[in-house]
């Protein structure tokens, strides 16, 4: 007899929301209140490539070498600007720290037309929803700030889990929280590697959220693909049948 769904998990970055304007944007936004004047396309490049080298360095926000969030996304935010000629230490730590800041505020988020709607759906349907993010402990007040928080019972982010998506460790957290079977628990996330595979791999009914169609060429059977999370009520009534 098939476990009964009594619970859904939630990606957030993504998949409820994304960033309002570019990195490259909101940093030269920031420039500009301390009297540079920097290229948006030229802050990107120079954020992307301080982002993948403090992942690659000190992965989950350094957790495992006495980092925290706050101080992980500082240091690429200094490594961003110094690429950029920016090399003034008070001036660097003041806009890393205003930045750090900022992405807590409404305006730097916009939720996706459709996310209220579906998470009010999930609780119609007399399920219990939580998250699983791999993001830092800003995560509560910025669903707070968006209106979202409210709709789940839990949060858990890597940063205060201690580990990230693809582990299936943090899944198991979560699915001690939820205090039922995997097979009582779906997921919903937009990257197939951390939220559709591994969710899988702990027996959790994984969703891939997929808006633009861009993982058409992957092995995802239809029934577990979302073009928008208006097709997941019905989808998660399949699965409580």
């Amino acid at each position: 007899m098939r476990a009964p769904l009594r619970w859904v998990l939630w990606d957030v970055k993504d998949t409820l929301l994304k960033v309002r304007a570019s990195v490259g944007e909101q940093y030269c936004k920031e420039a500009e209140r301390v009297g540079l004047k920097l290229s948006p396309a030229e802050v990107q490049a120079a954020f992307h490539q301080a982002y993948r080298h403090n992942s690659s360095r000190y992965p989950n926000y350094g957790i495992a070498q006495g980092l925290d969030g706050r101080s992980w996304w500082m240091g690429v935010v200094r490594d961003t600007f110094s690429q950029c000629r920016v090399q003034d230490p008070a001036l660097l730590n003041t806009m890393a720290l205003n930045l750090y800041q900022n992405f807590c505020n409404a305006e730097n988020w916009e939720v996706f037309p459709d996310s209220k709607e579906a998470l009010e759906s999930c609780s119609a349907l007399g399920l219990k929803l939580g998250v699983v993010s791999n993001f830092d402990s800003r995560l509560e007040e910025i669903l707070r700030v968006c209106d979202l928080l409210s709709d789940f019972s839990f949060l858990i982010t890597s940063e205060e889990a201690g580990i990230a998506k693809p582990s299936p460790a943090i899944f198991d957290q979560a699915l001690q929280k939820c205090g039922v079977p995997a097979a009582s628990v779906a997921h919903i996330g937009d990257h197939y590697v951390n939220d559709y595979l591994t969710s899988r791999s702990a027996g959790i009914h994984g969703f891939l959220l997929d808006r633009d169609n861009k993982h058409n060429r992957l092995d995802v059977p239809r029934e577990h693909r979302l073009r928008s999370l208006e097709e997941l009520p019905s989808q998660l009534q399949q699965c409580m049948d």
